[in-house]
């Protein structure tokens, strides 16, 4: 059985690497660090140590076993390129998603730095999504790293948005998602903001997703902007031959 995810974005979640570090203005209030503390004290074996980075050797192999295609987003608790988690690990996780290539994998990234170091070391196939995590125009080169990797399939979270963004570059970017923060002390988020990187996506025609307004309950704040949802997906064929 997968692990359904409730993210609006994605089918099910692979936790191959749980737990990470703060490194810019976007993980101040991090859901997964929440998350972690809860299971933890719930008992689970893999958070066992609370949001220590710790790589699960016995979850690797966890998407060969699920029968139907999913579109699987990889690390939710985690980012798969921190510097805790060993190369030769990243290519463990790297040909799993290449022998299980009936799914789509996401990947998320704040530390685009690395991805880019370690970029031509890693064998991308159409169905790994590479993505990075933009909170304000201060990270906008996470963007240009992003750009300069081999992945197929590119895309933006501009969640937490925290601030405008301006003008983006979004050459070779095939998918870009826009997010408010969600739960205690969440910090608000324009919709001026929003609309500005909407229009910017309708002009390039990048599909455009918006997950939701967030706030302290992000279910009541909902995910309409303008009186509708904006649901767009990267029009591409995730699975291999």
């Amino acid at each position: 059985m997968s692990a359904k995810s409730a993210i609006e974005w994605t089918d099910s979640t692979w936790n191959p690497v749980t737990g990470c570090s703060k490194i810019s203005a976007g993980c101040a209030h991090c859901y997964a660090e929440r998350m972690s503390r809860r299971l933890s004290a719930m008992g689970r074996n893999n958070y066992a140590d609370g949001f220590k980075v710790t790589l699960h050797e016995n979850m690797l192999n966890r998407p060969m076993t699920w029968k139907s295609s999913h579109v699987i987003f990889v690390n939710s608790m985690s980012d798969l390129f921190h510097k805790d988690v060993p190369v030769d690990f990243i290519h463990r996780v790297f040909n799993i998603m290449n022998k299980a290539h009936k799914h789509a994998y996401q990947i998320l990234t704040k530390r685009s730095g690395r991805l880019r170091r370690l970029n031509s070391m890693l064998p991308w196939k159409s169905n790994i999504w590479m993505g990075v995590s933009v909170e304000s125009s201060k990270y906008l080169y996470r963007i240009d790293d992003l750009r300069l990797t081999g992945a197929h399939i590119k895309f933006v979270s501009f969640e937490p948005l925290l601030a405008p963004v301006g003008e983006i570059d979004l050459t070779g970017i095939d998918w870009v998602i826009v997010g408010g923060e969600s739960g205690p002390k969440s910090r608000p988020m324009d919709p001026t903001w929003v609309l500005e990187i909407r229009d910017q996506c309708i002009r390039k025609k990048t599909p455009f997703f918006f997950k939701q307004w967030g706030g302290f309950n992000k279910k009541k704040a909902g995910r309409l902007l303008e009186g509708r949802t904006w649901d767009q997906m990267p029009d591409v064929h995730h699975i291999d031959d």
